[in-house]
């Protein structure tokens, strides 16, 4: 028969081997009260024999056996847990509070002894009491024995392992009980998790995890996971708007190419033109094509790598001069304003060629998009919190704040920007880029209008020091 699935949890799984683990140390403690009280008992009592004992062989030998009797009739009679007896040399009982000696088969010397006495209990039953005891054979030939009842401190003993083990087995059923209600509680909450877990492999994204704000590992769990869901949400309908886009922004190339194609086709049966000027039309489409899927492929491969491919050390000054060299000859060509401020000593730890890439998209972006006449912005600096950005600022019509954070979007082209060449694909390059850095991308406001221009933009990429 298949047992519960409380049962079956590795809480109470868990539970159930710190239970048995408790047991066996408590009954290890529980044994060795008990016998290190009973051997603390019975040291008492025997050191009790023994001055008694003592007493009594020294009143023998300075007074004699008729002082011994007399003293022995005295203790007997004013009772208490000790035992005597005397006995002539043929080992007959002569004075004593019990009938006969209980050690049996004396050898001589002082001969110790635990044995069982009968005797009444507190309700006038018949019993067998613990006792001990000691003989000697004194100096005139006579045998005396001296014991004590220990009936009494083995009763409280017996008590005390009963009240012991009665707490060890309440101790174990209160586990027991806290084992269950563990179980069940964390049964619970690993089924709300895996509630959510077999939605998402069903194909429903939005159920999510109710974090209590316990702040517990299973919490912790729900917050990943939660998290997690909302990053393959995000992740599905980039995919969907990703596919949009494509379909939008290839179409319209797609169908440049073919139509060019078939009027070359046509004019070239015709006899008039071989159709060579279409073709090479038809090629740079081809080649913008290519671009953007290169692009998508150069994105993907960054968002994959778990860590920077080929790193080094290198100083981002160096990379942002050789930038602004690049691109100042386009900037002149356009009637821009183009400036850098860049500072030395710019230590990070990347892949020069991805960064030159994110660095390239930015200014280009910003070239692209700025009016002719405007003035675009190249710095290269440290932040106050020690890190290393690179910002691009230009006095062209900015973003939106709303649009701030799509545009990092694979595939996203505002409005504004569907008259110019792209595929929406520069941004989120700059943003895979940075996130492969341990980076991140910020966007604000320009320097405002300039010259009939703005408000603009800045992009910063921010970067960790090495």
């Amino acid at each position: 028969m298949r047992l519960p699935s409380v049962f079956r949890r590795t809480p109470f799984r868990l539970t159930l081997s710190f239970l048995a683990l408790f047991a066996l140390a408590a009954s290890a403690l529980l044994l060795y009260i008990y016998f290190a009280s009973r051997a603390e008992a019975e040291g008492r009592a025997q050191a009790g024999i023994q001055r008694e004992l003592d007493a009594l062989t020294a009143i023998y030998r300075e007074r004699g056996a008729d002082a011994l009797n007399a003293e022995l009739i005295d203790r007997t009679s004013k009772g208490g847990p000790y035992l005597f007896l005397l006995m002539d040399r043929q080992g007959q009982p002569q004075t004593g509070n019990v009938n006969e000696s209980p050690i049996v088969g004396y050898q001589g010397g002082e001969q110790w002894e635990s044995f069982r006495l009968s005797g009444a209990d507190a309700q006038g039953r018949v019993a067998r009491r613990a006792a001990m005891g000691v003989q000697l054979q004194l100096s005139g030939g006579e045998l005396l024995f001296v014991g004590e009842d220990i009936g009494d401190t083995e009763q409280y003993l017996y008590r005390l392992s009963m009240v012991l083990w009665g707490a060890a087995g309440l101790v174990f059923l209160l586990g027991l009980g806290g084992g269950l209600l563990v179980s069940r509680q964390v049964e619970g909450a690993l089924g709300r998790l895996n509630a959510v877990v077999d939605a998402a492999r069903s194909g429903d994204l939005k159920p999510r995890v109710a974090v209590l704000n316990t702040g517990d590992e299973l919490d912790e769990l729900g917050g990943n996971l939660n998290a997690m869901l909302d990053r393959l949400e995000q992740s599905m309908a980039s995919i969907r708007h990703a596919g949009d886009a494509i379909a939008h922004d290839l179409r319209s190339p797609l169908t440049r190419m073919r139509a060019r194609l078939e009027v070359a086709l046509i004019e070239a049966e015709a006899g008039r033109v071989d159709g060579r000027e279409a073709l090479a039309l038809a090629l740079d489409e081809t080649d913008d094509l290519l671009k953007t899927f290169n692009a998508v492929l150069s994105i993907a491969r960054l968002q994959a790598a778990s860590d920077i491919p080929d790193p080094e050390v290198f100083d981002a000054a160096e990379l942002a001069t050789d930038m602004a060299e690049l691109y100042d000859p386009a900037a002149e060509d356009k009637s821009l304003d183009f400036q850098s401020e860049i500072e030395r000593g710019l230590d990070i730890r990347g892949n020069r060629a991805f960064l030159a890439q994110a660095l390239a998209n930015l200014i280009d972006n910003a070239l692209k998009y700025t009016p002719a006449g405007g003035a675009v912005m190249l710095r290269a600096r440290h932040r106050s919190s020690g890190e290393v950005e690179f910002s691009v600022t230009d006095t062209g019509p900015g973003i939106a704040v709303d649009d701030r954070s799509r545009v990092l979007e694979r595939f996203v082209r505002l409005d504004d920007s569907r008259s110019e060449s792209g595929a929406g694909l520069g941004l989120s390059l700059v943003q895979a880029v940075a996130e492969l850095h341990g980076g991140r991308v910020d966007i604000d406001d320009g320097p405002g209008v300039i010259d009939g221009y703005g408000p603009g933009l800045r992009v910063a990429l921010v970067l960790p020091v090495a």
